[in-house]
């Protein structure tokens, strides 16, 4: 399989990569473990931020982006992320992505916590939906595209991991060759050819116990790229939606911010309203402050969950202003205009992952990441709402032009040759039981010891505990044949290792990291690093790494 470029991934930041990478004439497959419209952006609600109302300027979402950040923002990249999106959004609307407008025929624009301004384009309650859904329009029409569904990439083809080599993995003289993929449905794993891979594969939701995420969300690219050699940086910085649906059978549906930035009201078991205890913003905190609030508002009376309010607004204005929420409620017997909805805070978004520059590119020649996979430096410590979006659609414009000119310089060389996958004698797993009780084990551990609230005492208990389930997982990687459940969890296992090794390294309480061992943030700046591993000479005869 020989293309010009992999994508690992079809939410909004692989699709829009694919699609520019197409357009300048590069054959390129997208490759992606469910249906092509399955991805954590399908299950964005909220919207896209971009400065489009004239009481707004560049200059104030700057600064409620770097305030939510709490300090560890780039500023640099923030203001061009910032400047680059009336450009992007409306490249979004000529593809046929139909943002919600108001009664006068103006775009209808919301607000969220921690912004200071209405400034959140939105397409009803699903915009990820509606931008996915205009995207796949698009990127199916191109002859250049490829899609591989129900296909799962199992680890990047580096320089370093040929036979032979005396590279080092994340060297400047490493590059990336291509990409071990398997097609889940039938087990066959192919080596595909390509100088260039995207990692566009999202989030890490399923490493949490309860996450607003949707299945495939278990830190495939994160896990892929550390294994190659690339930078991962603040991986401790894991954002925990303050509002999703407590419901009895364990589901936690996202009930979107934007309910609050239309005036719902948090209230705890009794009633009683308390955020303007905890912030004088109010309901309107950014989100770690508000999580934090819910969380020790259900510790403190013991009660599931608490409340949020938007009784006071008539149904019929729900009803159009949320209609996927609304349903959702409506399905679990809650009717949004007539009763409190029960909410609790779950695992939403990661603000750390792998380290890349203004082009997406990693520190690994020919690597690229962009979307929640990747740290761009916007989302600091903690991400201001809606951000996400647009943050994906900006670093994929960027990241499509720089691999343009990459793969221009790549032409003048010969291009690697590559091994087949090698599975030796393994045989088919008679145990699998194995799998589904080390994935409840690892995603369990991360949920009560590395949380909203975190203590050293809690991060080595859990590091004790991962530490042996990956020795465990791993033998059964090398002793059974690969499939997708063994895979998500290898990656799953990976992830919360490197969470819990990068909050080990912050010794502050800063945004989305909060320790009672250190209540204060400290004055001075830094980025926690996994540290990268290191390619012993006898995997490089081997190709299952």
């Amino acid at each position: 399989m020989k293309f010009d470029i992999i994508v690992i991934g079809s939410g909004i930041a692989g699709l829009s990569f694919a699609i520019k990478s197409a357009a300048n004439g590069f054959k390129v497959a997208v490759v992606t473990k469910k249906a092509s419209a399955e991805s954590n952006t399908n299950h964005a609600q909220g919207g896209i931020a971009c400065v489009y109302d004239k009481a707004d300027d560049f200059e104030n979402h700057v600064r409620d982006t770097l305030i939510a950040g709490a300090g560890l923002c780039d500023e640099a990249a923030t203001r061009a992320i910032v400047k680059a999106a009336p450009a992007r959004i409306k490249e979004l609307i000529e593809i046929g992505v139909k943002f919600s407008k108001g009664a006068d025929g103006n775009y209808d624009l919301t607000r969220e916590g921690g912004h200071s301004h209405r400034r959140i384009l939105h397409a009803d309650d699903l915009t990820g939906k509606a931008i996915e859904d205009a995207l796949l329009v698009v990127a199916t029409k191109s002859e250049n595209i490829r899609f591989f569904e129900y296909h799962m990439a199992i680890d990047l083809i580096t320089a370093a991991r040929l036979p032979g080599s005396k590279i080092d993995a994340g060297s400047p003289e490493d590059r990336v060759l291509g990409a071990y993929v398997l097609d889940v449905a039938s087990g066959k794993i192919s080596a595909f050819r390509a100088d260039a891979v995207v990692l566009a594969a999202g989030g890490i939701g399923q490493v949490y116990q309860y996450t607003t995420n949707p299945d495939i969300a278990t830190g495939d690219g994160i896990a892929m790229a550390y294994r190659a050699g690339a930078l991962v940086r603040n991986m401790e910085f894991v954002q925990f939606h303050p509002t999703a649906l407590f419901a009895t059978d364990g589901s936690r549906e996202l009930i979107s911010e934007s309910v609050r930035g239309e005036g719902a009201i948090l209230r705890d078991i009794s009633g009683r309203a308390f955020m303007k205890e905890y912030d004088a913003r109010g309901d309107l905190a950014p989100r770690d402050v508000v999580a934090r609030a819910i969380d020790s508002e259900m510790k403190k009376t013991g009660a599931p969950h608490v409340w949020l309010d938007i009784t006071h607004e008539p149904e019929s204005y729900l009803r159009e202003r949320f209609p996927h929420i609304f349903g959702v409620c409506l399905s679990h017997g809650i009717n949004m205009a007539k009763d409190k909805v029960p909410v609790v805070p779950a695992e939403h978004y990661l603000c750390g992952g792998v380290k890349t520059d203004m082009n997406a590119a990693t520190n690994v020649p020919g690597l690229y990441a962009c979307g929640e996979t990747a740290c761009t430096g916007l989302h600091g410590a903690n991400r201001l709402a809606s951000n996400s979006l647009l943050e994906a659609v900006v670093l994929a414009h960027n990241g499509a032009a720089a691999v343009k000119e990459y793969l221009s310089r790549q032409k003048a060389d010969a291009p690697a040759e590559i091994p087949d996958w090698q599975d030796g004698n393994v045989q088919d797993s008679d145990e699998r039981v194995v799998i589904a009780h080390n994935w409840d084990e690892v995603r369990r551990a991360m949920w009560d010891y590395v949380g909203i609230v975190r203590t050293t005492k809690r991060l080595h208990r859990a590091l004790r505990r991962v530490t042996m389930l990956k020795k465990e997982i791993n033998d059964y990687y090398w002793n059974f044949k690969v499939e997708a459940k063994l895979l998500e969890l290898r990656n799953i296992v990976q992830v919360a290792e490197i969470v819990i090794l990068c909050a080990l390294q912050r010794h502050e309480s800063r945004g989305l990291h909060f320790t009672l061992d250190y209540k204060t943030t400290s004055p001075e700046i830094y980025d926690s690093v996994a540290i990268l591993p290191r390619v012993k000479p006898e995997d490089r005869a081997a190709n299952k790494l």
